[in-house]
């Protein structure tokens, strides 16, 4: 079953990735394959929810990245 899923996963970037934005995500995996596991799933996500109808380019996946990697601003205020 997991190995079922991780192609269906394999074959939808490979359909929606330009060749350059598919380079990025490979040396993205290699440094840090969490955050690649992550960007995976949002745009499988966002492909499968009829949200991304064309191919993603290098341009565009840095953008994404951007969203995904975002830090958080806390504010500790202190009583």
């Amino acid at each position: 079953m997991a190995e079922d899923e991780a192609a269906m996963r394999k074959n939808i970037l490979s359909r929606m990735l330009s060749k350059e934005a598919h380079e990025r995500l490979s040396r993205v995996r290699a440094v840090k394959p969490e955050m690649a596991a992550q960007l995976e799933t949002y745009m499988v996500t966002l492909f499968q929810s009829g949200q991304i109808k064309t191919e993603i380019t290098d341009e565009q996946l840095k953008q994404i990245l951007d969203k995904v990697t975002q830090k958080k601003e806390f504010n500790i205020r202190r009583a």
